[in-house]
């Protein structure tokens, strides 16, 4: 018989929705970066297209591995809002994938 232990700090829901933000704005820098900085700033400062991607590309990545721990934060904590933050998440994570699938092939081609 095992006795379920309290919610860790970690697994606490202000936790999890901390890591949700977080996700958000990771996000949405990438977001900012790819269709506002790097075609309007980067051709004034003078540097190459290819410059976008090799900058996106990473930072998509790292977007990625934020929403997805934001789901199991959610999760582990039994959050009320689970299910919604979680979809939320998945397509953002989609959006993700689709936009730095685009930027590996950019740099590729």
């Amino acid at each position: 018989m095992t006795v379920d232990a309290a919610p860790s700090e970690v697994d606490a829901p202000s936790t999890a929705e901390s890591r949700f933000s977080q996700s958000m704005v990771v996000s949405g820098i990438r977001c900012l970066l790819t269709y506002l900085v790097f075609p309007y700033l980067l051709p004034v400062l003078g540097l190459a297209d290819s410059v976008g991607p090799a900058l996106s590309a990473p930072i998509g990545l790292v977007a990625i591995v934020f929403n997805g721990l934001s789901i199991r934060r959610f999760w582990r904590a039994d959050h009320r809002l689970k299910w919604p933050v979680s979809t939320v998440n998945v397509l953002v994570i989609g959006l993700l994938c689709y936009l730095t699938v685009g930027d590996f092939v950019d740099l590729a081609g």
